[in-house]
This record gives C-alpha cells, sequence and structure tokens, in this order.
C-alpha cells in the first residue's frame, strides 16, 4: 500500500526562461510540432528533435492581440453572443548569446553568411560581402553530420578553429533554398546575379571546426541538415551579417519552458512565428559607473565629506538621456557616469505568431499553453 501527502495548489515560481526553436518547412507548410503527451518530461538541455536548444532569454513577454465583438439583438440592444473578431499574438525576448540562429531570428530577413572573399579587386566591395573564395568538393563516402570527408589538398586549405559553410551549389533552382532551414526564397536566377555560391552566403549549414586531418574537417558542432549530401560543397566563411531591409520573412516553430522552483513546467508552443521587426540591441550595464573627483585642495576629513555629498548630489540629479549633469565648480568631479562602463549587448527580438489548424478539433490557433503541476499539487 502507497499513500502520497498533497499539498495546495502552488503559484507558480521561477528565474528564468528557456527557449527552443525548430525550423518550419515552409515548402510544405509544415511546422515543427510539440506535444506535450509525448514530451513534457525532456531535459532541458537535451531537448527532442528537431528544437535547438537557445539557451535562457530574458525579458520575455507575451501578449495576446486576438479582437472580440459581440452579437446583439432587442430593443434597447443587449449581448447575445461574442465573436472573435481576429487571432493575433506576439512574443518579445532578448537572446543574451550571438549566433547564427540567434541574428537571423532577431533580424528576420535572409541572413548571410560572410564568405571568405576572393582575391580583392579594386573598386569592387559589398555591403553583405563580396565573390567568396572557390568552393571545396565533399568526397563520395564518408562524411557525417559532424564530419566533412575531402581531398588531403583540400584539407589543408582549412584551419582548426574556422568556419565554414555547407551547402549545393545554386544552379538555378527558384522557391526556398537552403539545406535544413528555409534560409531565402529566390524569385529568378536574375535576382541572385546566377551566383553559385547564393545558397551557402544564406545557408544556416554552419559549423566550427575542431581539427584539420588529411582525410577531412572534424566540426565541433554537427551541421543543421544532419549527414551531408556528396554534391555539396564547403566554403569557409569569417561571420554573419543582417540587414535592415529585404523581403523575406525568417519563419519558425518556438518553445518557451518556464522550469518553476517547485517542479512545475509551463509550455508556450508556438507552431509559427516570424519577425516583426528589424534587428536591435539591448544594452545592460555589467559594472557599477564610475566617477572621478579633482580637487586642488590637500585631502583631509572635511574635504572627503564635501566629495561624498558631492557624489550622492551628481547621483541624484544626473540622467541617462539628455539630462543634465552638475558643473565642476559645484562638484568637483566631472567624468561622464558612462565612461569605461562595460555593457553587455543582448538581441532584442519581436514576433508576430501565425495560425495553424488543431487536429483535434479543427480550430484555429497561435498558441498552446500547457501547464504541468508539481508532484502531489492539487489540482
Amino acid at each position: 500500500m502507497s499513500t502520497s501527502t498533497n499539498i495546495p495548489a502552488m503559484t507558480p515560481t521561477t528565474r528564468r526562461v528557456r527557449a527552443y526553436f525548430a525550423p518550419v518547412n515552409r515548402a510544405l507548410g509544415q511546422p515543427a510540432v510539440f506535444d506535450p503527451s509525448l514530451s513534457a518530461g525532456f531535459s532541458l538541455t537535451t531537448p527532442p528533435s528537431p528544437w535547438m536548444d537557445l539557451g535562457w532569454v530574458e525579458a520575455f513577454s507575451r501578449r495576446s492581440v486576438s479582437k472580440y465583438g459581440v452579437l446583439a439583438a432587442g430593443s434597447p440592444a443587449n449581448t447575445q453572443y461574442q465573436v472573435r473578431e481576429s487571432l493575433d499574438a506576439t512574443v518579445a525576448l532578448r537572446f543574451t548569446s550571438w549566433s547564427k540562429l540567434t541574428m537571423a531570428l532577431a533580424a528576420g530577413s535572409q541572413h548571410m553568411n560572410v564568405i571568405t572573399a576572393a582575391t580583392p579587386v579594386s573598386g569592387n566591395g559589398n555591403g553583405s560581402g563580396s565573390k567568396g573564395v572557390t568552393a571545396v568538393s565533399l568526397a563520395a563516402t564518408g562524411s557525417t553530420a559532424a564530419f566533412l570527408a575531402m581531398a588531403s589538398t583540400d584539407a589543408a586549405t582549412f584551419q582548426a578553429g574556422s568556419l565554414v559553410a555547407v551547402d549545393v551549389d545554386y544552379t538555378g533552382q527558384t522557391g526556398y533554398v537552403g539545406s535544413g532551414v528555409s534560409a531565402a526564397y529566390v524569385t529568378s536566377a536574375a535576382a541572385v546575379n546566377s551566383d553559385p555560391d547564393y545558397i551557402r552566403r544564406v545557408t544556416f549549414n554552419v559549423a566550427r571546426v575542431l581539427s584539420v586531418s588529411s582525410t577531412g574537417l572534424t566540426l565541433a558542432q554537427p551541421l543543421v541538415a544532419g549527414v551531408p549530401a556528396a554534391t555539396m560543397k564547403v566554403q569557409p566563411i569569417l561571420g554573419f551579417v543582417d540587414r535592415e531591409g529585404g523581403s523575406f520573412f525568417q519563419e519558425w516553430s518556438a518553445l518557451f519552458v518556464i522550469a518553476g522552483d517547485q517542479g512545475e513546467r509551463i509550455f508556450y508552443y508556438y507552431p509559427r512565428l516570424q519577425a516583426m521587426g528589424g534587428a536591435e540591441e539591448a544594452a545592460t550595464p555589467l559594472t557599477a559607473p564610475a566617477a572621478a573627483v579633482t580637487s586642488s585642495k590637500p585631502f583631509t576629513s572635511s574635504t572627503a565629506s564635501a566629495s561624498v555629498a558631492n557624489l550622492k548630489n551628481a547621483a541624484a540629479t544626473h540622467t541617462t538621456q539628455a539630462g543634465s549633469i552638475p558643473s565642476s565648480t559645484a562638484a568637483q568631479m566631472l567624468s561622464p557616469m558612462h565612461a569605461n562602463q562595460s555593457e553587455r549587448i543582448s538581441l532584442a527580438a519581436s514576433f508576430r505568431a501565425l495560425p495553424v489548424t488543431d487536429a483535434n478539433d479543427g480550430e484555429y490557433a497561435v498558441c498552446f499553453r500547457t501547464f504541468v503541476p508539481p508532484a502531489f499539487a492539487l489540482v
């Protein structure tokens, strides 16, 4: 015989929100699925496929902006029914780490890889990168999601610690392009100058090289698209670039998890999210502002007390936006409050949720909220 001690329903408490994203299959219109009946107990550090862990996020907020109306009848008119006139929701957050994926999510449009440039030609240049070095072919066999097999002479052109993009040549394809993730939409070959490197320029199939051997490149992380096809090629990249503009919208499935302090979990599953703003950052000070005090008077206990009083007065009157700062004659100090101050730069992102159909009853929805109570809590 087993017994348990039940506890009253409790208020969830938490410190952080964890974010997971997965690509939407744009060509088929299929979002990634999170089924709480199958996966609610997953380890936060090892999410089920195809979800990618983007770590803890800050300033997470979600909002319903659906609109409601009424049907009235009678004289005087009185409300008989309520109806939903529109279905809409938004999400906002800040990513604390910068990566290919977090930058792309925050910017929303095509997100490009900065391919290492070929020998520069005088007068040429472009904000998203120039013509790249020649791509290297993979061996017919031997590659895995974390190892790129190639000829020894080709492998020798790469270095441990470098970044690479791995994808097929552009050969005139139209529609969504990019292996593993729909990275861009091509309307015509002319629109991308028939550039054979274009797909590698926008692909999410990128990784850091861990080591180089005579048989190929060992990667520090597996490729998003999994085992590469033998038709794919490899190019070195320097980093990533986004832009304010473009007609393409990234679309991703998102899962946000609140892990409560008492064992409870709250899930917010958004099958389809698109960015609703351009690239923005948010700065968070890491150190206390430093103020300098200068005076020609000898240091005594009385001047020290006066300096402390002056600093308190300066702090009380200082503002960070077009505010006033006391004059140096009055306060005997003044370097700006933000001089030499370290700041953490986060990626600010905001999204609009798009609808899907719930297979259980055919209703439209933009978000699914799941609550798993702690053990033995009454419901």
